[in-house]
């Protein structure tokens, strides 16, 4: 799209015998966010050791360069995982150890400070055998992490995690993890309501267990596929502070105020009025820990109607005070060394829907 505001460097190094869904899952979810806005863009280019290989189903890739010399600052490097067995011929052994090899050595010899690694399943045995997972924590394929903590013996592997973020290190377990994890990053980059459209397109979940990392409160309520809830969510989150009666949701959504409602309960798993709420708590908190804004303009901002009723809404929802986003210090301090999120994403201005168009420009 043009008047991009953001591109995103990812290389990706295909290892021998590519797990074929490790590779396209991530990668349909950064070609799908690129057409539903236009404020971060996803430039992504190949390399192997040959420029060749053979992935998981027995087609052979081609068009991949080979391992360049260096790379950009910023540059995001995937690391797919490998299939044990390929459909069709058996692989040569020793030529994919050796493959498998130089991809260490060149890891080991181009990642530096201002790098991002994305490991998907067993990708995550590469980067550990490189040394780049050495005091991180990190995740593979629940199969591999006793061979991961083999290969990382400084590492903190998790086991039973969808994916794990540390700071410039993201990896994910098994196979569609990966396409969980690039939906966290896309959210991240993007903003959430282009992570929640990309999800819908593919029609998969936002997933999370219990020790999973939490989704971003822009996100709950989003796993589900029914388009009225969503057009009014997509709505809400576009502008939280807004006062979103029932009869303008409703007309947002394209059904009557009593049967969004019900709907809402049976798809979100919540009333409206707890998903504005949520959606204002989360603009408060953003603001909170971004500005240095006073309670009373933050509650105002957020569409609440003072610092007290915003206090007693927030605490539906958080044990520790508001106050407590800057006193307190974050785990994420450092912050991890890619690009950064560029606001919450082009979420549905409710201006622009249809239904409001001409109530706003017929306001008698």
């Amino acid at each position: 799209m043009s008047g991009m505001a953001r591109r995103i460097a990812f290389l990706v190094i295909l290892p021998p015998r590519t797990l074929l869904l490790d590779l396209a899952g991530p990668l349909e979810v950064l070609r799908i966010a690129g057409t539903v806005q236009d404020r971060v863009g996803f430039a992504v280019s190949y390399a192997a050791p040959q420029g060749l290989t053979r992935c998981s189903i027995g087609l052979d890739l081609g068009g991949a360069g080979t391992l360049p010399a260096t790379i950009a600052d910023g540059t995001v490097v995937l690391l797919p995982g490998s299939a044990t067995r390929v459909l069709g011929d058996a692989p040569d052994r020793a030529e994919d150890a050796a493959a498998e090899a130089e991809i260490v050595a060149w890891l080991r010899a181009v990642i530096r400070p201002g790098h991002s690694v994305v490991t998907v399943c067993e990708g995550a045995l590469l980067a550990a055998r490189a040394g780049l997972l050495d005091g991180y924590a990190c995740t593979t394929h629940h199969a591999s992490c006793e061979r991961l903590l083999a290969a990382a013996p400084r590492a903190r592997v998790l086991e039973n995690r969808l994916f794990v973020q540390d700071r410039d290190r993201f990896s994910s377990a098994g196979v569609t993890a990966g396409i969980d994890l690039m939906l966290h990053l896309v959210a991240e980059w993007a903003g959430p309501e282009t992570a929640v459209a990309v999800a819908r397109t593919l029609v998969v979940y936002m997933r999370r267990g219990p020790d999973d990392p939490q989704l971003s409160p822009w996100l709950e309520g989003r796993s589900h596929l029914h388009p009225a809830v969503h057009r009014a969510q997509d709505a809400i989150a576009g502008d939280p502070a807004r006062d979103w009666s029932p009869a303008l949701l409703g007309r947002v959504a394209g059904a009557s105020p009593r049967n969004l409602a019900r709907l809402f309960r049976l798809h979100a798993g919540m009333t409206v009025t707890d998903a504005v709420n949520r959606s204002r708590i989360a603009l408060a908190r953003d603001l909170i820990a971004q500005s240095d804004l006073g309670l009373e303009q933050v509650a105002e901002r957020a569409g609440f109607g003072s610092a007290r009723h915003m206090r007693r809404v927030w605490r539906q929802f958080h044990a520790a005070a508001p106050s407590s986003l800057r006193s307190g210090s974050s785990d994420e301090a450092s912050g991890p060394v890619i690009p950064q999120p560029v606001g919450r994403g082009p979420a549905l201005n409710p201006s622009e829907h249809p239904s409001l168009r001409a109530e706003r420009s017929n306001p008698g």
